[in-house]
C-alpha cells in the first residue's frame, strides 16, 4: 500500500517508464548478439532491463559461450551504443509512455521534488529530445554511478542530491533489479508494466497515467 502523503520525491526509472526506448535497445542488442552468432531473444532482453551496458554485454558473451578480452570488449560497447544512438534520433515527445508528461507536471505543480534513476549513460540526450528535461530537479544517470541496480545506489545518490530521506521518496520502475534496488534503498516502489514481471512492487500499474490522481 502506497503512503502518498507522505512522498516527498519521486524518482523515475527512464526506459520503459518515462520514454518508450526499450524496444530500441533490444534492436541494438540483437544485432550485436547476431553478430557474435547468438540468437538474442525477447526472454533474454527481459533479463537486462535496468541491468548497466557493461553488465549487459557480460551476460550475452556468457548465454553465447564466448570470452573476449577488454579491449574487444570496449569495441562491442562502443559498435552497441552508435546502434542505439541512432535509433533513438527518431526520438520526440510523442515517445513519451502514456501519462508520463501528466504525472510529471502534477508533482512539480505540487512541489514534489523529481529525479531520474537510470542505469543509461544517454538519459540526458532522451530527455532533451522528449522535452521534458525542464521538470527534473536531479539526474542520477550510468555516468555518476558505479554500481548498477539491483544495488541501490542510484536512488540513495538521487535522494542524496535531492536531500530527501530514502523513507519519503517513491520510485517508479519497469524491471525486477529496479524493484530490489528501490526496495534495498528503504524505499516505497511501484512497477509500471506487468505484475508477474515485478515481483515485491507496492503497486504495479499499468501506465503513469492511473497515479496522476493520487498526489
Amino acid at each position: 500500500m502506497i503512503n502518498y502523503n507522505s512522498v516527498r520525491a519521486v524518482l523515475f526509472d527512464l526506459d520503459g517508464v518515462l520514454v518508450d526506448t526499450a524496444i530500441y535497445h533490444f534492436q541494438a542488442w540483437r544485432r550485436l548478439a547476431s553478430e557474435l552468432g547468438y540468437s538474442f531473444s525477447v526472454v533474454d532482453n527481459e533479463q537486462l532491463k535496468g541491468v548497466s551496458r557493461v553488465e549487459s554485454l557480460e551476460l550475452i558473451l556468457n548465454w553465447a559461450g564466448l570470452e573476449k578480452s577488454e579491449t574487444e570488449k570496449a569495441d562491442l560497447l562502443t559498435k552497441k551504443n552508435q546502434w542505439y544512438l541512432e535509433l533513438i534520433e527518431q526520438l520526440n515527445p510523442e515517445h513519451l509512455l502514456a501519462g508520463s508528461l501528466d504525472l510529471l507536471k502534477k508533482l512539480q505543480e505540487k512541489g514534489i521534488k523529481i529525479a531520474l534513476g537510470s542505469a543509461s549513460k544517454n538519459a540526458l540526450g532522451i530527455l532533451e529530445k522528449t522535452g521534458i528535461i525542464a521538470y527534473f530537479d536531479a539526474l542520477i544517470d550510468g555516468n555518476v554511478v558505479q554500481l548498477s541496480k539491483p544495488n541501490p545506489e542510484v536512488f540513495l545518490k538521487g535522494a542524496e542530491v535531492l536531500g530527501i530521506e530514502p523513507a519519503y521518496c517513491l520510485v517508479l520502475e519497469d524491471a525486477q533489479a529496479g524493484i530490489d534496488a528501490a526496495r534495498a534503498a528503504g524505499m516505497q516502489v511501484i512497477g509500471v508494466g506487468q505484475a508477474e514481471h515485478l515481483n515485491g512492487a507496492d503497486l504495479v500499474v499499468a501506465d503513469l497515467g492511473t497515479l496522476v490522481d493520487k498526489f
